[in-house]
């Protein structure tokens, strides 16, 4: 047999500030939870798949109206046209609780309900799939410790949303270990809820298989789903990951320590964009530029990043053709200064060292003098970038420590001037 692993689908996924991107192909990246899952289903028939299996967050949430629900359901009647059987279960995001709109399924399609967990055997196949729905968003229990037995003599398969013991970036819901899992007896658990592809065990096989689609530039690289081929009274034999993304985000560090001129920058990021894009197949790349090391490019880079980043957005954009775009560029270049006899001078420049290098080693300090210098800014940021990943995220320990490293290489690079004249 063999059958398809999904999860994290997130449908219609609005990527809210798209926008403040200069470049961002905003229709495309728009579509691209779609013709993510469209390309799931495309797989399931091209590889003639005995049924899918969607482990949760197949939404974002509730509709805003009916029309994600329709192209869900449109999607899944290809399915069913094909006799490719689906099992679904909810999670956190698209909890029971959340969806207030509903569209009926296509016949074949199965969805494990909420209140305990449920089983769905296929005698033809010889295979028992075990699962159960989130009721609400927030499910602190162990789902897994009620689920059934495993029939003897069948292949096993558990689908559930879960965190297991806790993964960086997502909510610890419906809490279990690896070891519980094993303990079930199951031969497979498709597992949801963390969008990092992960092979926690192949012993029996616990599978993450990531998010189908990449949303930000948190969730980097390759994403797609899991083609497995097993059989009754054997097992699985083999577990395959294919990419279904549209768009890819992905982060590129240049280290400027050999570059002579803002020439050779550039040269070298339209080189690391083409290794990006042909690694890529040619997906749209919506890439995070880092600059770093210490070299004569320093001051300028430091002292005229917005046109520094234009020019990169523009370099990026003819080496992809304009299948790339620039969503960030961080500054980590050092000045080329000796810091520590910097440090001992009794003068401003010396004070101004000692208290930045301070500000680095003392978080709690970094808070306190951004509250009272950036207080009242908080308020008049817009809803929709307040706690992203964006440079007015100033709540967030991450964002004030990068605001600190960009305020410090802008004052080494005019110390650093100073000295040259």
């Amino acid at each position: 047999m063999r059958f398809i692993h999904c999860a994290d689908i997130h449908l219609d996924s609005p990527l809210r500030g798209l926008e403040v991107y200069d470049g961002a192909p905003v229709n495309e990246m728009r579509q691209a939870t779609r013709r993510a899952f469209a390309k799931v289903v495309d797989l399931a028939l091209e590889r003639s798949a005995d049924f899918v299996l969607m482990a949760g967050d197949l939404f974002d949430g509730d509709w805003p109206d009916f029309n994600t629900g329709l192209y869900f359901a449109s999607q899944l009647r290809r399915l069913a046209d094909a006799d490719i059987r689906v099992f679904l279960i909810y999670g956190n995001h698209d909890a029971l609780s959340k969806l207030t709109k509903s569209v009926p399924l296509p016949k074949g399609v199965y969805s494990f309900p909420a209140r305990t967990p449920a089983t769905q055997i296929i005698e033809s196949l010889g295979v028992a799939i075990h699962g159960q729905s989130f009721a609400t968003e927030a499910v602190s229990a162990d789902l897994a410790a009620t689920y059934p037995v495993p029939p003897t003599g069948l292949l096993n398969i558990g689908v559930l949303h879960t965190a297991l013991s806790g993964r960086e970036g997502h909510q610890p819901y419906a809490p279990t270990t690896a070891d519980r899992l094993t303990d079930k007896g199951y031969d497979y658990w498709a597992l949801g809820h963390v969008h990092h592809r992960e092979i926690v065990r192949e012993s029996p096989w616990i599978v993450f298989p990531g998010n189908t689609q990449g949303r930000h530039a948190r969730e980097t690289g390759a994403k797609g789903c899991m083609v497995v081929d097993a059989e009754a009274g054997i097992g699985i034999q083999r577990v395959e990951f294919v990419a279904t993304d549209l768009a890819r985000w992905q982060h590129l560090l240049i280290d400027i320590s050999g570059l002579a001129s803002e020439d050779d920058l550039h040269a070298a990021v339209q080189s690391e964009v083409r290794h990006a894009q042909a690694a890529a197949n040619d997906r749209i790349l919506a890439l995070r530029l880092t600059l770093a090391g210490r070299g004569p490019l320093h001051q300028v880079i430091v002292s005229q990043r917005e046109a520094i980043r234009a020019q990169l957005a523009g370099s990026i954009g003819e080496a992809s053709s304009g299948h790339a775009w620039l969503e960030k560029v961080r500054i980590r270049v050092t000045a080329p200064l000796d810091l520590p006899r910097l440090a001992e001078r009794d003068d401003p420049i010396g004070l101004l060292i000692r208290s930045l290098a301070a500000l680095e080693q003392d978080p709690a300090a970094l808070n306190a003098l951004a509250a009272s210098v950036l207080g009242d800014l908080g308020q008049k940021i817009p809803p929709e970038l307040r706690g992203t990943d964006s440079a007015w995220a100033l709540d967030s320990a991450t964002a004030l420590a990068e605001a600190l490293a960009s305020a410090k290489e802008r004052l080494l690079a005019a110390i650093a001037a100073e000295d040259d004249e």
